[in-house]
């Protein structure tokens, strides 16, 4: 198959478009209610697309669906491709004062069950200014939303704080208070007196597979990590199964808690707090629409100071 695309035509944002949707639902089949349209001319759609591009995209059929490695190149690329003109649209629509568009936002998760936590009110108060604005909400591991700021797949990413990149900006926003926990079933649960420092160290620990202050905090205090998960919701369930011992923020673990499923261990020894902040990139300077959700997570947190851009 030889690549015949010259010029990008508004055919090929469309094919494009369909590719996007196929993949992120994970085949035809999946993605015929959100496209609103067939089977036969999804397929036939992506055929056109991968004639356009001289390359297979995806294998399909009764061995199930799945990327080829140029298809998760054209995956990521046309991700960039479809916001690069969103962005477009939205800094025409700044020129006209139109409030119109899109903005993406990457959360890491369990935030939304801290009550310190004001990104729902930051919504309420972004779509009483920007109602015709479509808000769009991602959440994923740290290391994607930064690698995701910096590559303009997503607007604004909000994160706990662990390092600094030159490239973007950071607002502080709130932060949480993190205990070290184990489940109902481990042997740590019914011990009344305190538990060594060697004991925990030797326990078996489940830690988040990526450089954050969950890694930089179990490495520090020598834990023995033997289980890794890329969410919190990983580690509560290796947690809740004894086998382990995870740090989970208190306002998450509260509820696991109370149905005596899990029990802090040495809380004077084994926590830490941990921060967040809003991050985005200092380079291309940031819409109106961003600028705008940007003034309402700092307002509804109680940084009155201007965003710094």
């Amino acid at each position: 198959m030889r690549a015949i695309l010259g010029n990008l035509s508004d055919t090929d944002i469309r094919l494009l478009r369909v590719f996007i949707v196929v993949a992120q639902a994970g085949g035809l089949s999946a993605a015929e209610l959100e496209l609103n349209i067939g089977r036969s001319t999804i397929s036939r759609h992506l055929k056109d697309l991968e004639t356009r591009l001289g390359m297979v995209l995806c294998h399909r059929g009764r061995g199930g669906f799945s990327l080829t490695e140029e298809g998760k190149r054209i995956y990521e690329s046309t991700q960039r491709l479809l916001l690069s003109l969103q962005d477009f649209r939205n800094e025409v629509n700044d020129m006209h004062r139109h409030l119109q568009g899109n903005v993406v936002v990457a959360m890491f998760d369990k935030t939304v069950s801290n009550d310190a936590c004001k990104v729902n009110e930051a919504i309420y108060t972004y779509q009483q200014q920007a109602p015709n604005v479509n808000v769009e909400i991602h959440v994923v591991p740290v290391n994607t939303i930064e690698q995701g700021i910096l590559d303009g797949r997503y607007h604004i990413g909000i994160i706990p704080t662990h390092r600094s990149s030159s490239s973007l900006n950071y607002l502080p926003l709130f932060g949480e208070q993190m205990h070290l926990y184990c489940g109902r079933k481990h042997p740590f649960y019914i011990e009344l007196g305190d538990i060594s420092r060697e004991e925990i160290c030797d326990a078996k620990y489940a830690g988040l597979s990526f450089h954050s202050p969950n890694m930089d905090k179990s490495m520090s205090l020598g834990l023995n990590k033997m289980a890794v998960a890329n969410d919190q919701e990983g580690i509560a369930t290796l947690i809740s199964s004894g086998c382990y011992l995870g740090f989970l923020p208190d306002h998450y673990a509260e509820s696991f808690v109370k149905k005596g499923q899990m029990r802090a261990i040495e809380p004077n020894n084994f926590a830490y707090h941990c921060e967040f902040a809003a991050i985005y990139r200092k380079s291309p300077k940031p819409t109106r629409l961003v600028e705008l959700f940007l003034e309402a997570l700092a307002k509804e947190h109680g940084k009155e100071e201007p965003i710094a851009i």
